[in-house]
């Protein structure tokens, strides 16, 4: 599959206000304690379809918001593909050809490649009977790293028009439905969400010092984490039963930027 390196700018870049910190942008309109509760995995659920459908519901939304925006997200506005801290980053072909994209080429093929690997059976198993294939927990990694690209990007480039179109909420819930399935099931690296931790912190999804993480008997206080880690997510199997996928507690969105054709992706893994 594609895959996205970044490399990061000079640090003294980074130091203007983030505009998606500022207090009155931070509603969610969803108590944490309720997005904690949707990423519970229900009892008798099979694990692989419970993140397959969170999965789809992440693409759906991010794929609409992006959409939203495509007007303000353009090849001459947007240049390269940049998130929090001017870290850019960058496209990774079959061949292992590195390349920098401007952001909405960059968001077009990861859109494509999320698009064909969900209509993908083998990949991604609607039939019943069908199974997961072992290296499910690879896949999932790869397609929520791409994602959280692309919401990185809407918060470092275009949290303005995100405001005045009156996404944040939505974009907020998004990241915090995004971030609360990693605490609980570890998908995406810490070295990947770091670029947004400050955006955790004053969600409240997060401690705000290593201090925090403790409480005074010295346990952690952190959200409840799962003891289900990603080696364990292969060994899981759609039940007997065939249960369905659906969206996750935030509605279906549709729309967004139409993928083209792309590259010819390969699968890898790490960042």
């Amino acid at each position: 599959m594609g895959k996205a390196r970044r490399k990061e700018k000079d640090p003294s870049c980074s130091d203007e206000p983030k505009l998606y910190l500022s207090e009155p942008t931070l509603d969610l309109h969803l108590s944490e304690s309720d997005l904690r509760q949707i990423v519970e995995l229900p009892e008798g659920l099979d694990l692989n379809e419970w993140l397959a459908s969170h999965t789809l519901s992440f693409f759906e939304h991010v794929n609409a918001i992006c959409g939203a925006i495509s007007e303000y997200c353009t090849s001459s506005l947007c240049p390269d593909m940049l998130g929090p801290g001017y870290t850019s980053f960058f496209w990774i072909d079959d061949k292992g050809k590195k390349s920098r994209l401007s952001a909405p080429q960059y968001i077009d093929y990861a859109m494509t490649y999320v698009q064909k690997t969900v209509n993908d059976e083998s990949m991604f198993p609607t039939k019943f009977g069908h199974e997961f294939p072992s290296n499910f927990d690879l896949i999932l990694r790869r397609i929520l790293r791409l994602l959280f690209h692309c919401i990185a990007h809407l918060y470092h480039s275009h949290y303005r028009e995100i405001l005045a179109l009156g996404l944040n909420v939505h974009l907020h819930c998004v990241f915090s439905h995004v971030i609360l399935l990693n605490q609980r099931y570890y998908l995406i690296d810490k070295k990947e969400t770091d670029l947004l931790h400050d955006l955790s912190v004053a969600l409240r999804l997060e401690p705000s010092s290593d201090e925090d993480l403790l409480n005074e008997d010295g346990s952690s206080a952190c959200s409840k984490q799962s003891d289900v880690g990603c080696d364990d997510i292969t060994k899981h199997r759609r039940s007997d039963s065939g249960t369905s996928r659906g969206s996750c507690g935030m509605g279906d969105s549709g729309g967004g930027i139409s993928g083209g054709e792309g590259p010819n992706l390969v699968a890898a893994t790490g960042i």
